[in-house]
């Protein structure tokens, strides 16, 4: 395996596991990339480099960044960035994945499984830590917990390009901590 694969597959992880701080911070991270030409997509996948959805994907993020402000608004907006963050990650997983051999099928479960899971996480462990602010703080703290992850989702989806292999190590730490965490509760 060569640098720029593991280096492809890393941003695809590190990307997809920033979906679930912000489902539309790292999709116009990539539309960004593959606009400006510092990232080449696969040819199912250049509809991101369209100035269209790099317009569509700056919307979206910026009207999700601020919502996330909104005391119980964002509470609900878990409830569809879960699954919005699951889409995500795994368009964003296919759209890095450099296995042209496989077949469609294949690469699309490999992008389910690694980034779909990633984003799917993530996602589920800020909607707990929403959650729990909300109950002690009354919505209060909400807005730090928003800050935090405006800046994990920008901070991340900009760092994944820049060392992508570091910031996919850190998000799945960060992932097998949730995961640790989530069985703990259970036990």
């Amino acid at each position: 395996m060569d640098t720029e694969m593991i280096s492809s597959i890393a941003m695809g992880i590190a990307l997809s596991a920033c979906c679930g701080f912000r489902v539309f911070v790292p999709m116009l991270g990539a539309s960004v990339a593959a606009y400006l030409h510092w990232f080449n997509l696969p040819v199912d996948m250049q509809w991101m480099a369209g100035l269209p959805a790099l317009i569509c994907f700056a919307t979206a993020a910026v009207l999700e960044m601020a919502a996330y402000y909104i005391p119980f608004v964002d509470n609900l907006l878990d409830t569809i960035a879960t699954p919005l963050a699951v889409a995500a990650g795994t368009v964003l997983a296919a759209s890095f994945l450099p296995i042209a051999e496989f077949s469609p099928i294949v690469k699309w479960v490999l992008a389910l499984v690694s980034g779909g899971a990633a984003a799917g996480t993530v996602q589920s462990g800020t909607g707990l830590l929403r959650l729990f602010s909300s109950k002690t703080t009354a919505g209060a703290g909400n807005a730090v917990v928003a800050t935090g992850e405006n800046v994990a989702a920008v901070g991340g989806t900009a760092l994944a390009f820049v060392i992508p292999v570091v910031i996919a190590v850190l998000m799945l730490l960060l992932i097998g901590w949730i995961v640790k965490k989530g069985v703990g509760r259970i036990k």
